[in-house]
């Protein structure tokens, strides 16, 4: 069994570190953090007593994934990396898509 501990005695600090690390980035690893965000907020406010009640926000959300998946794929076709752009790069393809339609 592993106590998380080191041969030597001392405690192993990177798992920690790399969970907390996750966390803190999800608005950075993930293009679709606010639509998650939303999407729980409805489940747990009074409006949420049914999941019909929040299928805007899922159905946002799963738009927003969609989106973002074929903008990586398109990208990893391409050969551009890296394949998911970075923040200051998503406004400018969100609105150069909505202006192709």
């Amino acid at each position: 069994m592993d106590t998380g501990r080191d041969s030597n005695g001392v405690t192993k600090q990177r798992d920690i570190t790399s969970r907390h690390t996750l966390r803190r980035n999800q608005e950075t690893d993930n293009p679709c953090y606010k639509e998650y965000l939303l999407s729980l907020k409805c489940l747990s406010s009074g409006k949420g007593n049914s999941h019909e009640t929040c299928q805007p926000y899922f159905v946002n959300y799963r738009n927003c994934k969609d989106f973002w998946a074929s903008v990586q794929h398109d990208r990893k076709l391409k050969d551009i990396e890296p394949y998911l752009p970075p923040p200051e790069e998503r406004a400018k393809i969100k609105t150069d898509f909505l202006n192709s339609r």
